[in-house]
């Protein structure tokens, strides 16, 4: 088991790295494109593999908004703001979507914040302001950093749509159900898809498969497999190390360091993150805070 959140840890913080080489050949919209087809043929080959069921007609709504909100857009907002925003420093931005989801289910689901969970909330939007703004000129933040911040979002408000969904089907499933549909609405990216693949180098397009098969497909069977056998708060708690795996990977194949008020922020952020998660059930959590990259 624990070979397997290894696994899934060093897939998902690799992600980040893979977008800024895939970004050398492909466009945004390209990329976007490509990573979800190819994760969509990769998850459907392994699917009758691992039980996954059709969906019920009555979830697909919902079904189609988490594809649009937490792959759609996510996959757009996100390789947008990887354009300058180094590959550590997006994983930190990326990483405080769970402040914005207990804001949306706050508003959305009714779900009540205590103290400390506010507390939690306050710090975190103060890192992700500190990591906007250090990426940014003077006291202007970053058009990019703000565009990975939308990316958290998007990904938030996945959180908080599929958590019905995951009281009737096992995360792994509504996984795929979002990647699938997700796919369906990046179809209208197939012209730069097109435009970008016949020049794409060996290097950007092994990114932007490994994205797809690696990050994405293998990396949510092997977090399904270890958070069926882990406690959930066990579990949940290794997503911390997502952004410190990713610095050092960006630094060892970009050679791109972290600003270090990034770095504060970013601290920042993780400790508000920390104060405020609250005990989830199993159900709730079998699809993780990240991603992510996912």
């Amino acid at each position: 088991m624990f070979t397997a959140v290894g696994a899934t840890l060093l897939l998902w913080a690799s992600a980040f790295v893979a977008i800024r080489i895939a970004l050398t050949s492909f466009s945004v919209a390209g990329l976007s494109l490509g990573r979800l087809v190819v994760a969509s043929l990769a998850l459907a080959a392994l699917a009758p593999l691992l039980g996954v069921r059709r969906p019920g007609r009555a979830d697909l709504a919902r079904i189609a908004a988490c594809g649009v909100s937490g792959m759609t857009a996510y996959q757009l907002l996100l390789n947008a703001g990887e354009r300058t925003v180094s590959a550590g420093t997006a994983s930190l931005l990326v990483n405080t979507a769970p402040v914005f989801a207990a804001v949306l289910a706050l508003v959305l689901l009714h779900e009540p914040l205590g103290m400390r969970s506010w507390a939690g909330i306050g710090l975190g939007f103060a890192g992700a302001t500190v990591m906007a703004v250090t990426q940014g000129s003077g006291a202007r933040p970053s058009v990019d950093a703000l565009l990975i911040l939308g990316a958290a979002l998007s990904q938030a408000l996945f959180f908080v749509l599929q958590k019905p969904l995951l009281a009737r089907y096992g995360g792994l499933e509504v996984t795929c159900y979002a990647v699938w549909s997700g796919t369906l609405f990046a179809l209208p990216l197939l012209p730069a898809l097109a435009a970008d693949f016949p020049r794409a180098e060996t290097e950007p397009l092994a990114a932007m498969v490994f994205l797809g098969v690696g990050a994405s497909a293998v990396g949510f069977v092997t977090w399904a497999y270890a958070q069926a056998r882990l406690p959930v708060a066990t579990a949940a708690n290794t997503l911390y190390l997502v952004p410190l795996l990713s610095i050092g990977i960006g630094w060892a194949a970009l050679g791109e360091t972290v600003h270090p008020g990034a770095l504060i922020g970013g601290l920042l952020a993780l400790t508000g993150i920390a104060i405020s998660r609250r005990t989830p059930t199993p159900r709730a959590t079998s699809v993780p805070g990240q991603r992510h990259a996912r």
